[in-house]
């Protein structure tokens, strides 16, 4: 079996083409990402491909694949949304077309919990079947929600083309960190201070829960959609559901109240300045997301996440306090000095 991943270089892309290659059934992994990693993973090559609208010739590149993962995606400029759109959305929907015209035979996509409708007001964990609408004020859940209405129209009019959605929860993984800091916090974080005794207090906004998974099991969920008979969306998420108070635990800090409208308040005058990347929208839409049950995922894929939520970010923290990263250019370890972000 030959496997073409898209997005290969970044967080989770890296775990998955590892992954894949690790699996006796594929023969060939092709990792594709813009620019070409330093990484060396046995079993996997690597191809410089931009998946923007008009830079490649997309059906040539997946010619032969026998399946596809889906995982490229582009968070930054954040105050530029129509360059993310080029890229997330006119991108992705070039992808699945040349999959098509390929005569791929599977296609896994990464969605994401992001696009997610929000949650019931009761707070129950929510199966595949619950709107995926997103939030209308985030660029990133309005992208994730766009994508999963065209795949709806896409697999009726290929139905000899296997397509499945992922929607993980947050994924880390201490070879991440760097990537993530820069992501969403920029140059404003003290990274080498993010570990237990140092941080004496963590701000405690409202309402503020979250569900994690360790990227390298997400990576499994990949690995068994591509080679199980399988069709449609799978949630993918660990125990335990998390809060402030339990980051705070792992850093032997303490919590702070904050009230929800004070932090995005200060999020959205750091934006305005250009000092976060990460918009208030998105703070928005990450407090009304729902809570997963990840039930169909353990029933037809057969996995089991190995590390909890709590390990997973446990790891997290303990890349952003050694400026952790992998050597791939998404992934790049951060330096003292480094990480201002780039304006739009």
């Amino acid at each position: 079996m030959r496997v073409v991943v898209t997005g290969a270089t970044g967080n989770a892309g890296t775990s998955v083409v590892k992954a894949l290659a690790a699996d006796r059934a594929i023969t060939d992994v092709l990792g594709v990402a813009r620019r070409r990693p330093d990484l060396r993973i046995p079993g996997v090559r690597w191809a410089e491909v931009d998946i923007d609208p008009g830079r490649a010739d997309l059906t040539e590149v997946l010619a032969g694949a026998d399946a596809v993962v889906h995982l490229a995606w582009k968070f930054q400029p954040t105050h530029d949304p129509v360059t993310t759109w080029r890229t997330n959305v006119l991108g992705s929907i070039g992808v699945f077309e040349a999959c098509a015209r390929a005569g791929v035979r599977a296609l896994v996509h990464a969605s994401s919990i992001g696009a997610y409708s929000p949650g019931p007001a009761d707070g129950r964990p929510v199966d595949e079947s619950w709107p995926t609408h997103g939030w209308p004020g985030a660029a990133y859940t309005r992208e994730k929600a766009y994508l999963e209405r065209y795949l709806d129209g896409f697999r009726l009019a290929h139905p000899g083309l296997r397509v499945v959605r992922l929607r993980p929860a947050f994924l880390f993984k201490e070879g991440a960190a760097s990537e993530q800091r820069r992501i969403f916090a920029g140059p404003l974080l003290p990274w080498r201070m993010i570990r237990p005794g140092l941080l004496p207090a963590v701000p405690a906004v409202t309402g503020l829960r979250f569900q994690a998974l360790h990227t390298d099991d997400a990576a499994e969920a990949y690995r068994a959609a591509v080679v199980r008979p399988v069709h449609g969306p799978f949630n993918l998420v660990a125990d335990p559901v998390l809060d402030t108070a339990a980051v705070a635990a792992l850093l032997h800090s303490r919590t702070v109240p904050l009230p929800a409208g004070a932090a995005r308040a200060v999020l959205a005058a750091a934006w305005r300045m250009h000092l976060v990347p990460a918009t208030p929208g998105l703070l928005d839409a990450v407090l009304r997301l729902p809570l997963l049950d990840a039930g169909r995922a353990r029933d037809e894929l057969g996995w089991t996440p190995k590390a909890t939520a709590t390990e997973a970010v446990a790891a997290f923290i303990e890349g952003l306090h050694r400026g952790a990263g992998l050597d791939t250019p998404p992934l790049a370890p951060a330096r003292a000095g480094a990480g201002r972000h780039h304006r739009a």
